[in-house]
């Protein structure tokens, strides 16, 4: 299974001990800057749509967690507008990936449709 795979694979609950730290000492690299990060965020309410939109419009791509909505919930349907908006706003991209994440890119990135093979 692919990394993105596993970032992405729905109906697995995951929390931050799920995720490694990597020193990247211990690696060769020669990268510079990175010019965008991949976010990870939960939707509980409405206030976690304000630190979303603040990633999305800094350049970051945000992937949220919204298993504690269900997608007929009115509150998530105002969440959803509101990230929405901030996609066409940046002209990034929004997706919703099964019932239990949102994929909302910045400027320039868009989410393909397809899956690959």
């Amino acid at each position: 299974m692919g990394i993105m795979s596993k970032i992405l694979s729905g109906g697995d609950n995951h929390t931050t001990e799920d995720y490694v730290e990597l020193d990247l000492d211990d690696f060769d690299t020669a990268r510079g800057e990175a010019g965008m990060s991949v976010r990870i965020a939960t939707i509980g309410d409405k206030q976690d749509v304000v630190s979303i939109k603040d990633a999305v419009y800094d350049g970051d791509l945000v992937i949220a967690d919204i298993t504690r909505h269900t997608t007929s919930d009115s509150t998530m349907e105002h969440i959803v507008d509101d990230l929405r908006q901030v996609a066409e706003e940046v002209d990034g991209d929004i997706v919703q990936k099964g019932d239990d994440q949102i994929i909302i890119t910045p400027t320039g990135v868009a989410v393909s449709r397809e899956k690959l093979s």
